[in-house]
Formats: C-alpha cells, sequence, structure tokens
C-alpha cells in the first residue's frame, strides 16, 4: 500500500512528465501520440515507473525502446520542473500500457 507521500509524488510526476511529452514528443518521437497511464513510485522516492499508452505509433516495442533511449533527457527536464518540491529526481523507467488492448480483446470476445 502506497504512503500519502508516494501518492503525492506519483501525481505531481503524471502531471510534469505528461506535461514533457506533450511539449517534447513532436520533436523527439515524431507523430507518435504518447499519454501517461499510471505512475507508481517505489517507498523510498528514487524509482518511478511510468506507464504510457502509445497511439498512432507504427511499432510500440521500438517507440519504448526509442523513448527509454531519451530517459536522460526527460529525468533532465523533470528535475528543473519539480527541483522545488523533490530533493532528489527519481530515476524513470517506462512500460507499455496495454489495458486498452485487453479491454478491446474481451468486449470483442463477448460480443461472439
Amino acid at each position: 500500500m502506497a504512503s500519502i507521500r508516494q501518492e503525492k509524488v506519483a501525481k505531481l510526476l503524471h502531471k510534469e512528465i505528461g506535461d514533457i511529452f506533450l511539449l517534447k514528443s513532436k520533436s523527439l518521437f515524431g507523430n507518435a501520440f504518447i499519454t501517461v497511464t499510471g505512475v507508481r513510485v517505489t517507498p523510498d522516492l528514487s524509482l518511478a515507473r511510468i506507464h504510457v499508452s502509445l497511439f498512432k505509433a507504427a511499432d510500440p516495442k521500438t517507440m519504448l525502446d526509442l523513448i527509454k533511449t531519451h530517459t536522460k533527457d526527460i529525468r533532465g527536464e523533470l528535475g528543473n520542473r519539480v527541483g522545488k518540491q523533490l530533493r532528489i529526481t527519481p530515476a524513470l523507467e517506462f512500460y507499455i500500457d496495454d489495458s486498452l488492448d485487453y479491454v478491446e480483446k474481451i468486449e470483442n470476445l463477448l460480443k461472439k
């Protein structure tokens, strides 16, 4: 169970990383639309696991690899934004959130 501090930091990171993707995604990732669907922070606030949903991406796996190559840039921009609220900017790990695909698959099975 996450503490109140973890939840507050997760909300802050969710908002700021979403803004970073909104502003920088055109130059870094082309036409792909990247949405942050969830953020989980470890109890010591040193690691953030970010779940992203990728739209208009030809291959989500390669897009995730591209995001992972730009993790250092994203973390630097995040540090500039949250430097006053957090002592240490957490390390970032990105994962594909495929829950929407799963929901669509279940709905298609139920229609048959």
